[in-house]
């Protein structure tokens, strides 16, 4: 990174701003923001620029969808590396938009990938997911997708590409930690889906650093994994966010089970049963080995998906999608979604002698 031209999509978001930042510490000769939304980019760069009188912070608007914008930033700018942190990641959302999801984090992590090697950039990061691990929802699947692209297109490129793949980050746009304190600050209820429901999580500086780490480490269309640490229960962390505020749970602040949403697992998972994980020189980053990747029928299904998807042809999009990524934990997802809706209608009628009428509905 030192002394080179870091190109970092998405780089106003949270994972993105990070990226830069951390990258701004090791002295690049010039780091180009990339993002649809010009506020977060804008101030970003104000803030490094404040920090780094001796770095050059670009910020480009643009979608990573378009090529023709892509091509005209990387001619100008002629990066080494990319982090390519860009994507819609919001599970609910991308269940109601699932083209949109494939457009984004699937085709347009393609044609970045395609555009930067027309364009020698040396090294590519994918931005990954726990959930793109046996899916249960588009995102997910998405992402996993995307993954495959960089296995298969890494074996066969000089530009060296990996994906890097991590569990929640603490403190996200649209993360628990922040709905939870709003809550409090509120007076309550905290709401959260399920009571056994859990995650993994990790600080946005500390997951970023591993991400520059496993970089260094790309090769050929790896997948890296960080070590998380053990998962943490959404509850356990409700409970913990109400006492820090000197309140007692389910006193001060009543916390309210609503029931899974729609492609919502109860876990989540960092690697495939399948897949073999090797220890890398660092302590916090392992290397998985998946089986190989049929290119020719890759390819295929790629093509009915992206047809689908720019054709906005929602329910072709989802099958398509899951003839891709197997769809039997989506199936297992839906049935405990459907459960823990009941479950939850039945505990609020057992509470206030109300709520006959939803669990007679459902």
């Amino acid at each position: 990174i030192s002394g080179k031209t870091i190109l970092v999509t998405g780089g106003g978001g949270s994972i993105g701003s990070e990226l830069c930042r951390q990258v701004a510490a090791v002295a690049p000769k010039r780091i180009v923001v990339f993002d649809m939304y010009e506020n977060d980019a804008y101030m970003l760069r104000n803030e490094i620029m404040s920090q780094y009188d001796d770095i050059d912070v670009q910020v480009e608007v643009g979608s990573v969808c378009d090529e023709g914008r892509l091509r005209d930033v990387f001619e100008k700018y002629h990066p080494a590396a990319v982090f390519h942190a860009a994507a819609h990641k919001h599970v609910p959302l991308m269940e109601d938009c699932p083209d949109q999801a494939v457009k984004n984090n699937v085709f347009g992590t393609n044609l970045t990938a395609l555009v930067a090697i027309r364009h020698g950039v040396r090294r590519f990061v994918l931005i990954s997911t726990d959930k793109a691990v046996n899916p249960a929802n588009v995102m997910g699947a998405s992402k996993r997708i995307a993954e495959m692209l960089i296995q298969t297109r890494g074996r066969n490129s000089r530009m060296q590409m990996a994906a890097v793949r991590f569990g929640n980050v603490l403190g996200s746009n649209g993360s628990v930690i922040p709905t939870f304190l709003k809550q409090i600050r509120e007076g309550g209820p905290i709401t959260l889906t399920h009571r056994y429901i859990k995650r993994y999580f990790m600080t946005i500086p500390e997951a970023v650093r591993l991400v520059m780490q496993a970089g260094a480490l790309a090769s050929s269309g790896e997948v890296f994994v960080l070590d998380m640490g053990e998962p943490v229960y959404i509850y356990d962390l409700a409970c913990d966010l109400i006492r820090i505020n000197g309140l007692v749970p389910e006193q001060d602040i009543p916390i309210v089970v609503t029931g899974l949403r729609e492609g919502e697992k109860l876990f989540e998972e960092l690697r495939y049963d399948k897949e073999q994980v090797d220890a890398t020189l660092h302590e916090g980053i392992f290397v998985t080995r998946l089986e190989n990747i049929d290119a020719d029928s890759f390819a295929a299904e790629l093509a009915e998906l992206k047809d689908a998807a720019f054709s906005e042809d929602e329910s072709r999009t989802v099958k398509d999608i899951f003839d891709i990524v197997p769809n039997e934990y989506r199936r297992i997802a839906e049935a405990e979604r459907k459960e823990s809706i009941l479950a939850a209608a039945a505990m609020a009628h057992d509470k206030d002698g109300e709520g006959t009428s939803l669990i007679e509905h459902l």
